[in-house]
């Protein structure tokens, strides 16, 4: 499906560091070859969002862009030569995405793809160098982690987008494609937890809770959340934490949790 580019859908555009958010008007071209042009339905923010809004590493700012990263959406345009969507399919896009064939994609590292992996300097598409959201006038906006989804419509490389179950829930869906991946990711391949193992995860914002359910799905016998907001402490259980630790009033140090008895 080949579909013109468009004027007239809203996106929340940033001009420069800690600047606000603008909601403006722009263009979406068309998909190129190997592209893929999606709705955005829901997406959330994450803190490397704001670490980019706030522009912290200069090497890496530019701007007007369109950041966000977490969503799920809806294929709306396919450019020639993606065969594996098509208009309607339910979707995330990933930032982090895969070509298929560098030394990387062919063997099990294919989080380090030679063109996909994840780079915070890159603004533009692969495909030719160009930028997809342009303002009325034609200025360019450039784009954010292979994704950009705060926006209406987005225009992504056809191996950052991986089609779902349409039957997912679509609001929590748009977690997959950082904050779960991330902390699951965490618990199975970075800490490689086994079955019996006991786990120790400092901080329970949404990667935390993400590393429990993946210490939990592999087996761990005790999880250890510690946290000095204990508010977060009822969601770490639901999440398969057996026992909790607030630093700020702590008696012991967290080895004896995990190796004796005891625990709160």
């Amino acid at each position: 499906m080949f579909l013109s580019g468009f004027y007239g859908h809203q996106a929340a555009v940033v001009r420069g560091p800690k600047q606000p958010f603008l909601m403006e008007t722009i263009r979406v071209d068309p998909p190129k070859k190997m592209e893929v042009r999606i709705k955005i339905l829901y997406t959330s923010i994450c803190h490397t969002d704001l670490r980019a809004w706030k522009g912290e590493n200069e090497a890496q700012r530019a701007y007007p862009r369109i950041l966000g990263h977490e969503a799920v959406g809806l294929v709306e345009s396919v450019g020639e030569g993606v065969t594996d969507l098509k208009a309607g399919d339910h979707v995330i896009p990933i930032f982090n995405g895969e070509c298929g064939h560098c030394p990387y994609c062919t063997t099990k590292t294919t989080n380090l793809c030679q063109t996909y992996r994840v780079n915070p300097f890159k603004s533009v598409m692969e495909n030719d160098g160009k930028c997809r959201f342009s303002t009325k006038d034609g200025e360019p906006i450039f784009h954010f982690l292979n994704t950009s989804t705060f926006t209406e419509y987005s225009v992504l490389d056809s191996a950052c987008v991986v089609k779902i179950d349409p039957n997912s829930p679509l609001k929590k869906t748009s977690l997959l494609s950082c904050g779960v991946s991330t902390g699951v990711g965490a618990a199975w391949n970075a800490a490689n937890v086994q079955a019996g193992s006991s786990v120790a995860i400092f901080g329970l914002g949404a990667l935390g809770l993400a590393a429990s359910e993946g210490a939990r799905a592999r087996g761990a016998s005790k999880i250890i959340g510690g946290d000095i907001n204990p508010g977060k402490f009822d969601k770490g259980k639901e999440m398969g934490m057996t026992h909790f630790v607030n630093p700020k009033d702590i008696s012991k140090p967290v080895h004896q949790i995990s190796i004796g008895k005891g625990g709160k």
